[in-house]
């Protein structure tokens, strides 16, 4: 690397989730920044529960942007990110704020994209309360199942022990170089309001950004909740969940843009969603979903054998 610090922009869209937040604030604060010049930017889109309070009296230095609670995780992101690059970094780190980190993984990530030029890199991210045990990691896309399958059993140890390429890397945490924002835009905010990353590492994909995973960058993430089930929800919800509400994990319109804009090709999308509407209308998705999580599956290392970085 040069002697002159590389700039790094942290962005992070949070909501009402203050000591979550500040958890996540305080183990940034502690990382290896060795040569790299970090500066963090929070948006924060209208907490009340004094989250933007508590960061300025712990981190005065963070820059903090309020918002009118209607941004989300895309636009927040985004407003973020536009404030970033006034600053002029090299890369922007764009991050959730339910995770903490080990405090070699922005060391990890920089190097490897310093390395490829090209690049968009993900850490290796894994659940904190199984440390062990990969969350959300390079999936694979599965048209018969109906578009992107993430991994049950993966861990530390069967991963590949150098980077590999993917085809996605979800959004918890995502060092991106700003020459490829300006390239390539933002997160489409219009069409994924709550769940831009579903396209836009594709998207970077297509324009010739290489998509790595770095494994010796570990990112701990606290598990995702369990949304409520469908056959659950009264008829009312259930039609403006999957008909209206865009920012609903059910929402069909959601799924029809992530197949369509966020899989390896339209054909493939369509069919894919396709795939999942037969699996939900005849009640075995379900089924799908338990099979998957039950199967054995071979290492990553084995899997992503051929996708392997040995430079």
């Amino acid at each position: 690397m040069s002697s002159e610090l590389i700039r790094v922009a942290v962005v992070a869209p949070v909501y009402n989730r203050r000591d979550l937040t500040l958890q996540c604030l305080r183990s940034l604060s502690r990382i290896d920044s060795t040569g790299l010049d970090v500066q963090t930017w929070i948006v924060d889109d209208g907490s009340t529960d004094g989250t933007a309070k508590a960061i300025r009296r712990e981190f005065p230095q963070v820059n903090i942007i309020t918002g009118s609670g209607d941004l989300w995780f895309t636009e927040g992101t985004n407003v973020g990110v536009r404030a970033a690059l006034d600053w002029g970094p090299k890369y922007v780190l764009m991050m959730n704020d339910d995770q903490v980190f080990d405090d070699q993984f922005l060391q990890h990530l920089v190097a490897t994209a310093e390395r490829r030029p090209r690049s968009v890199v993900g850490p290796l991210l894994l659940l904190w309360d199984q440390p062990h045990k990969l969350f959300q990691t390079s999936p694979v896309w599965e048209t018969r199942n109906g578009g992107w399958q993430h991994w049950s059993h993966q861990t530390v140890w069967t991963v590949p022990n150098k980077p590999w390429k993917v085809d996605l890397i979800v959004g918890n945490c995502l060092l991106v170089p700003t020459a490829a924002i300006r390239e390539c835009g933002l997160m489409d905010s219009k069409r994924f309001p709550n769940f831009g990353d579903a396209e836009y590492t594709p998207r970077l994909k297509r324009n010739g950004w290489e998509l790595l995973i770095e494994p010796r960058s570990r990112v701990f993430c606290q598990p995702n909740n369990i949304p409520p089930r469908v056959r659950d929800k009264g008829i009312a919800k259930l039609f403006y969940d999957l008909f209206v509400d865009l920012k609903n994990i059910h929402s069909l319109r959601r799924r029809y843009y992530a197949c369509v804009m966020g899989g390896p090709s339209k054909l493939k999308g369509m069919a894919a969603l396709f795939s999942f509407l037969v699996l939900a209308v005849t009640g075995r998705s379900a089924e799908s979903l338990r099979r998957a999580q039950e199967k054995t599956e071979p290492p990553l290392s084995e899997t992503f054998a051929h996708a392997v970085i040995n430079d």
